[in-house]
């Protein structure tokens, strides 16, 4: 799939070091999400009262909404090391064994997309994380043998987007479980405006406010819609951000007001203009817009469903009155889709 500059999965490597140095390190650094901050919080300093290792934790929601910056900020309250890896990096139990040895008391393990795990790493993990040993099996057939290796009291951080695909036994080995929902635009213009601080770069609040207001409720991609507009009021104007350099900006980009983009707005139109405003089923989608199904599902509809442009029912999906409104079109009238 192409690169889009909506989306809240991360790019290209040179993307990841940009996000990195944005990222805040503390908890008091880190802006939103409120409610799970102030959890995370009291678990995170009754952990470090009784000087044991916290609880494993599993992080779930959309991507780009901040759960690998969380796991890094957990090991830096707790003052430990963390080790990153990620589900499908995880091919044999030799490829974990080697990590879970080196990780010393308090340290914290983090795998993303923890849904895509084989069951071999799965089952490989449980005694791990409950009872720190791993049953590690040596040589083949008549001279197999297996060596208990105990392990140090590590933390599990897991994140994933499809949290309804893990499986019941590695999800009931995680203590604590958090919900990361999309951003208001009030949290996303402060995280705006200190990014761009970070970056040396002078904002006006309105030019905040309109990128916030561009960015789908996700912190990823406001900081890479800020790098845009920054490059453009460099080369266009004194490198000042205003709110006017910001929406040429963006607008040039195609990310129009509501954080649409091109993907996003021609499967409205599809659905209301050759399926009549729906429903039509997510796989006449995907050959009507030659896109992958999953990509679709996973990146595209997401936003649409939490902004109210589209809804999914038994029948199939459906675009709503205030989606064609925002395209300036008009549902057929008697439409299925009009009677919402």
């Amino acid at each position: 799939m192409r690169d889009r500059i909506v989306t809240g999965e991360a790019t290209n490597n040179e993307e990841d070091t940009a996000q990195l140095s944005l990222r805040p390190q503390y908890l008091s650094e880190y802006i939103g999400q409120q409610e799970l901050r102030e959890k995370l919080k009291v678990t995170l300093d009754a952990s470090r009262g009784r000087n044991e290792a916290a609880e494993h934790i599993l992080f779930y929601g959309p991507p780009g909404l901040g759960k690998t910056t969380l796991a890094h900020i957990i090991a830096n309250e707790m003052k430990a090391k963390a080790y990153a890896t990620a589900g499908p990096a995880l091919k044999r139990s030799g490829d974990l064994m080697g990590i879970l040895t080196n990780l010393k008391d308090g340290d914290i393990l983090f795998i993303d997309e923890i849904h895509r795990l084989s069951p071999v790493i799965e089952e490989f993990l449980y005694p791990a994380m409950e009872d720190f040993k791993v049953d590690f099996v040596v040589d083949k057939g008549a001279f197999a043998k297996v060596i208990n290796v105990p392990l140090k009291r590590f933390t599990m951080v897991g994140a994933t987007t499809r949290a309804g695909m893990l499986s019941a036994p590695l999800r009931d080995r995680f203590g604590i479980y958090y919900h990361i929902d999309f951003y208001p635009p009030e949290d996303l213009e402060q995280i705006i405006i200190r990014s761009a601080g970070l970056l040396k770069s002078e904002i006006k609040t309105e030019a905040a406010r309109s990128i916030s207001l561009r960015a789908r409720g996700t912190p990823r991609i406001a900081n890479r819609l800020l790098r845009r507009v920054r490059d453009y009021a460099d080369v266009k104007g004194d490198g000042i951000i205003t709110e006017e350099m910001a929406v040429k900006a963006l607008d040039a980009e195609g990310v129009d007001q509501m954080g649409l983009d091109d993907l996003d707005r021609k499967l409205l139109r599809v659905v209301i203009e050759f399926y009549k405003g729906g429903p039509v089923g997510i796989e006449a989608l995907g050959a009507t817009l030659n896109e992958e199904i999953d990509t679709l599902v996973d990146m595209v509809e997401p936003y649409l469903l939490k902004i109210g442009f589209l809804r999914r029912t038994r029948q199939g999906r459906m675009a709503s009155p205030e989606a064609a409104k925002h395209l300036g079109m008009k549902l057929p009238s008697g439409s299925q889709a009009d009677m919402f």
